[in-house]
């Protein structure tokens, strides 16, 4: 691609005015349609197995439905980390597990769904950054892990649109409560 007088140009694509963002092209945006419903199932698999115990993560005599906390346990193994008091106290508090039950299932079902992607990206980014916070420091890097990642992911998934390939992004956004409430979108 060059950049001619003001425009950007490509072989495929007419010319773009300088300042205006270029649309991702058909491919692309399959791409990260795929990643969002990939990182949403990711939030929608944690809250499931917490809720239920299927046992890959959570044992059934750990699960939510039984009497478990779906905090306990990652927070509690936090105690000797940089922030791990602070952390291992919030282990176990019915409005702690319920606050990351509800975040993990509005997030994940946001992602897979492809609306509320500002939302899903502002509370995912939140919770991501907090359990990285949580682990600090890392075992295998100064300061990156798969949080870090995670949280910029959302991040551009909702700046580029993502929820509108493959999802219901088109349709949330013409609804009247995100045309009053934009940071719906």
């Amino acid at each position: 691609m060059a950049l001619t007088e003001g425009r950007h140009q490509n072989a495929t694509h007419a010319p773009v005015p300088a300042g205006q963002a270029e649309v991702l092209n058909r491919p692309a945006r399959h791409v990260f349609a795929v990643a969002r419903l990939a990182l949403g199932w990711v939030f929608l698999w944690a809250f499931l197995d917490k809720l239920f115990g299927w046992g890959l993560a959570t044992p059934a005599e750990r699960a939510w439905l039984n009497g478990g906390s779906p905090t306990t346990g990652f927070l509690k193994g936090t105690g000797e980390n940089t922030f791990g008091a602070f952390f291992a106290g919030l282990a176990g508090q019915p409005w702690v597990d319920w606050l990351f039950m509800i975040g993990l299932l509005g997030i994940g079902t946001a992602l897979i769904l492809g609306i509320g992607m500002n939302i899903a990206a502002i509370t995912g980014g939140l919770l991501l950054v907090l359990m990285w916070a949580a682990e600090l420091p890392l075992a295998n890097n100064p300061f990156m892990d798969d949080h870090l990642v995670y949280a910029v992911v959302l991040a551009g998934l909702a700046l580029i649109g993502a929820g509108n390939t493959l999802g219901l992004g088109e349709w949330w956004g013409r609804t009247d409560l995100v045309r009053r409430y934009p940071i719906l979108k």
